[in-house]
């Protein structure tokens, strides 16, 4: 994907908002992967992408044609017991799917949860979503469990499964400073 007919991926930034908002509005729309149902307003996703930078959290983008339209971000948990911890949320408009845009957002942004020291970092994916879970595998998360008709859209009930990765060498390096 380095050629100019793909994405590029970079790191969140200020100038990407209105357009991650737009491509988070279009994927929640879908009623099928996310936790939203539409894309929370403007000024509230300008909190979280600007909280997100001021803590340094893995954050990047895939932009074509200066639109978002992949993401991928990892937020740590901010309790001194969960610190060593994030979630991560991912999302890819529909036209874009399929081209292994969600490999190398996943990736970029593990790796630099690993720079930054990341040991645990955890997702929950709704079960009928086979081809995140395919991906989520691919790249090393393992699945933890099962919660059972965790999401209810339209009436209809879903199951969520949960899968966690572990960098061993950041937890031991992590159990050293604490």
């Amino acid at each position: 994907m380095n050629d100019a007919t793909q994405p590029a991926i970079v790191a969140m930034a200020e100038t990407h908002i209105e357009s991650f908002h737009r491509a988070l509005d279009t994927v929640a729309r879908e009623r099928k992967y996310l936790a939203f149902l539409e894309a929370p307003p403007l000024p509230a996703t300008r909190d979280f992408v600007r909280g997100m930078i001021e803590k340094r959290n893995p954050q990047f983008v895939a932009v074509m044609e200066d639109e978002v339209v992949g993401w991928c971000d990892i937020s740590r948990y901010e309790r001194p017991i969960h610190a060593h911890r994030g979630a991560l949320g991912m999302g890819i408009i529909p036209t874009y799917r399929g081209r292994g845009l969600g490999r190398l957002l996943i990736e970029t942004t593990l790796a630099e949860a690993r720079r930054q020291g990341f040991v645990r970092v955890e997702l929950s994916a709704h079960a009928d979503n086979a081809r995140a879970i395919a991906l989520y595998r691919k790249v090393g998360f393992v699945q933890e469990g099962v919660e059972r008709d965790a999401i209810c859209i339209d009436g209809r009930y879903c199951d969520t499964i949960t899968m966690a990765i572990i960098d061993k060498a950041n937890r031991d390096a992590w159990r050293t400073t604490m």
